[in-house]
C-alpha cells in the first residue's frame, strides 16, 4: 500500500511484515514485547478513546514522556484520529511549560511518571486549555492512560464509521504535529510538521541502509525530538523491531542484551564512549597497553572505498582479532551501522570506528526539515568522512552567497505554528528554507557543515571566527570534556574548558597531585600550565587569529540539568555567557562599568 501519511505505516507494516516484535519495552527490569497487530489495535483503541472524550480533529493533545512503546500507541493514535501530537521535554523548566501549555493550547496532557505528574499537575492551573492529565506508569490520585484504551474499547462500534471517515479525510499536508525546538537561545519555537514533511523524510532514507525485518533497533534518544521520532517511522516503515532503553544508564546492559543491528545517537555520547574505551587502554599493563595503542594508531590511519594498502589491511586484521572485535562486543557484539546526527561529529571517532568494524553514518538536519537534509549512505557507497553526505531524495539544497545552506522541498516545515513573521524570515518566496548553517558541497555532491551563522564571530581585526570548528579540535583531547570559544569584537580569541575530570584526577595521582575538591584542582600551577601545554599544541594546527590565546578552566561540569546544554546535548552559549561573565570580563581585562563588547550572547 502507498503510505503517504504516519498513521499509513501501522497498515503497512501489518501488511508487508506481521512481525512478532514490532516494539518493545521494559517493565519491572523485563522487556515487554508487541506485535504489529497489537500496535494497530492498541493505537486504535486510543483513537476511540480520545474521541468518546469529545476531542475533534485539529485539537491538540502534549504528551512528557521517556521512550516506550505506549507513545507510539498515543501517537498513532493521534495522528489517525487528526489530533495534533505535541511532544515536550521531560526536562525543560516550569517557565517553558507554561509557556508551551498556552501557546499550543492542548487539551489533554500526558506524562510518563510520578516525578512529571507532581511537577506538571499544578501548571494546568495556568494553561486554561489544559482539561486534563495522564500518566502511563501508574499513579496513586491520577488517571491512567489504560483508562483511555478501555473507553475506547467500549466505544468502538460508537465511532468506528467515525473515525473512518476521519482517516480518509486526513491529507497529507495536514499537520500531525507541532514541534517546540529547545534552542540554545530564548523561548522555543513551535514547528508545525505535515504528514507529507515525516513521510518524505522516512522514504528519503529507507534506501541510506540495507537493514529490514529480520533486525533489531536500540533507541534511547528522547522520541519528543524529531531525529529520534522521525527514525522511528523509518524503523517501522521497514520492519525493524524496536526496542526502547530504559534510560542512559542501561544502554550498555541493553545493547548486550538486545545485540541490536543499528542505532541513532549524538556524537557527544559517541565521544564519551570512545574515551572509555581509551581510558580503558590507558590502564592495561605492559604488552597488552602498547598493542591496544597499536592499534588504535593504526585504526586512525583508516581510509575509506578500499584505499588502504594491502599491507595495512592485513596488520587490520590483527588489530580486529586482538582488539577491535572487543569494542564491538562492547556495544552487544552485533552492530554494524551508528547513525550519528544533531551535531558535527569529530572524523577520528568515525574514522576509527570504521576500523573497527563500526559503521558510523553521519547525518544532517533541523526540526524544520523534519530533520534529515542530507546523509551519508551505506548501501550506494556514497561515504565521505568529515561531511554529513549526499542529500537525500526529493530535497534541493544549493548555497548561498555567504555561504549559508538553503533547503527545499518536501521535508520543509509547514511554519512557525502562530509567527507568520519568523516564518517568512525562514522561508524566502521561492520557498527556500534558510538553515543557519554554514557550509559547502564537497564534489558536487557531499555536504559539509562549517558552523551555525549565528555563532559565528568576528575579531576587532576584522577577522572571523567559526567556534565549532575550533571546539571540535580541542575536544580530541583527553584532557578536555567541554569547551566553548569567545572573542567577538575583542582582539583575540579565548576559551571556557571543563576538564575531563575522570582523566585529570587519574594523571593527578600519577603525578602525585593533592587536591581536596574540583575547584581547588582547577587552581594547582601545575594543571593549568599542563593545560597550557594542550593548548599550545593544538593551537599549532589552527590559523593564528583562529588561536586561542587565554582560557579559563571552570569546575562545574556542564549538562542539560544545570542549563550549559541543550536537549541534544548542544551548547547553550547565552546561558554560559551570562553564567561565567566574570570570568569572561576578567580574560578580556575589562574594566568596572566598561560595557561588554560582543553583542550575540549578551
Amino acid at each position: 500500500m502507498e503510505v503517504t501519511r504516519t498513521f499509513d505505516i501501522l497498515n503497512h507494516a501489518l501488511e508487508s511484515y506481521e512481525k512478532e516484535v514490532a516494539l518493545a519495552g521494559k517493565v519491572n527490569k523485563h522487556w515487554v514485547t508487541y506485535s504489529s497487530r497489537e500496535y494497530l489495535e492498541k493505537a486504535t483503541l486510543f483513537s476511540y478513546g480520545l474521541l468518546a472524550l469529545g476531542m475533534q480533529p485539529g485539537d491538540k493533545v502534549a504528551m512528557i514522556s521517556n521512550n516506550r512503546p505506549e507513545w507510539n500507541f498515543a501517537d498513532m493514535g493521534m495522528s489517525q484520529a487528526g489530533i495534533i501530537h505535541v511532544p515536550v521535554y521531560p526536562t525543560l523548566s516550569n517557565e517553558e511549560y507554561e509557556y508551551i501549555f498556552n501557546h499550543a493550547e492542548p487539551r489533554l496532557i500526558i506524562v510518563s511518571d510520578q516525578a512529571l505528574y507532581k511537577k506538571i499537575r499544578p501548571l494546568m492551573e495556568k494553561a486554561p486549555s489544559l482539561k486534563d492529565i495522564y500518566t502511563f506508569n501508574e499513579v496513586e490520585g491520577a488517571r491512567n492512560w489504560k483508562e483511555l484504551i478501555e473507553l475506547g474499547r467500549k466505544n468502538e462500534e460508537k465511532f468506528k464509521d467515525k473515525l473512518k471517515k476521519i482517516r480518509d479525510s486526513i491529507r497529507e499536508n495536514d499537520m500531525v504535529t507541532l514541534i517546540y525546538t529547545s534552542g540554545t537561545t530564548g523561548l522555543p519555537k513551535g514547528v508545525a510538521l505535515s504528514h507529507r514533511n515525516l513521510v518524505s523524510n522516512v522514504m528519503g532514507t529507507i534506501k541510506v541502509h540495507p537493514f529490514g525485518p529480520e533486525s533489531k533497533s536500540l533507541s534511547f534518544l528522547p522520541l519528543c525530538h524529531i531525529y529520534e521520532r522521525m527514525l522511528n517511522y523509518h524503523y517501522q516503515y521497514k520492519g525493524i523491531s524496536i526496542y526502547y532503553a530504559e534510560n542512559l544508564g542501561t544502554i550498555v546492559d541493553d545493547l548486550r542484551n538486545i545485540k541490536p543491528d543499528i542505532f541513532t545517537t549524538v556524537p557527544r555520547l559517541l565521544e564519551t564512549v570512545y574515551n572509555k574505551i581509551i581510558g580503558k587502554g590507558k590502564d592495561l599493563p605492559g604488552i597488552k597497553k602498547r598493542i591496544f595503542f597499536w592499534a588504535v594508531n593504526l585504526g586512525l590511519r583508516y581510509k575509506l572505498h578500499n584505499q588502504n594498502s594491502w599491507f595495512y589491511r592485513l596488520q587490520l586484521k590483527i588489530a580486529d582479532k586482538l582488539i577491535f572485535s572487543k569494542w564491538r562486543e562492547a556495544l552487544g557484539g552485533n552492530i554494524k551501522i551508528i547513525v550519528s546526527g544533531s551535531a558535527a561529529l569529530q572524523p577520528r571517532i568515525a574514522t576509527i570506528f570504521w576500523a573497527a568494524g563500526i559503521k558510523v553514518l553521519e547525518g544532517y538536519g533541523l526540526t524544520e526539515t523534519s530533520p534529515v537534509i542530507a546523509v551519508n549512505n551505506y548501501n550506494t557507497n556514497e561515504i565521505m568522512i568529515g561531511t554529513v553526505g549526499p542529500v537525500i531524495e526529493e530535497a534541493n539544497v544549493k548555497i548561498a552567497e555567504d555561504g549559508e545552506i538553503l533547503c527545499k522541498g518536501p521535508n520543509v516545515m509547514l511554519g512557525y505554528y502562530k509567527d507568520e513573521k519568523m516564518t517568512e524570515e525562514a522561508i524566502d518566496s521561492e520557498g527556500w528554507f534558510h538553515t543557519g548553517d554554514v557550509g559547502q558541497l564537497i564534489d558536487g555532491k557531499y555536504l559539509k557543515i562549517t558552523d551555525r551563522k549565528k555563532e559565528i564571530f568576528k575579531l576587532s581585526s576584522g577577522k572571523y571566527v567559526a567556534p565549532q570548528v575550533i571546539e571540535n579540535k580541542f575536544k580530541e583531547s583527553f584532557f578536555i570534556e567541554q569547551i566553548m570559544v569567545v572573542g567577538e569584537n575583542e582582539k583575540f580569541a579565548s576559551a571556557l574548558i571543563v576538564p575531563n575530570f575522570e582523566f585529570l584526577h587519574n594523571w593527578c595521582y600519577l603525578h602525585k597531585i593533592k587536591f581536596r575538591n574540583n575547584k581547588e584542582l582547577i587552581e594547582i600551577p601545575e594543571v593549568v600550565a599542563r593545560y597550557q601545554k594542550e593548548v599550545n599544541e593544538i593551537n599549532q594546527k589552527l590559523a593564528f587569529h583562529e588561536q586561542i590565546k587565554r582560557f579559563r578552566l571552570v569546575h562545574e561540569e556542564w549538562s542539560i540539568a544545570t542549563g550549559e546544554l541543550s536537549n541534544v546535548l548542544k551548547l547553550k552559549r547565552k546561558n554560559i555567557y551570562q553564567k561565567y561573565e566574570p570570568l569572561l570580563r576578567e580574560i578580556y581585562s575589562y574594566t568596572n562599568g566598561e560595557k561588554n563588547r560582543a553583542e550575540k550572547n549578551h
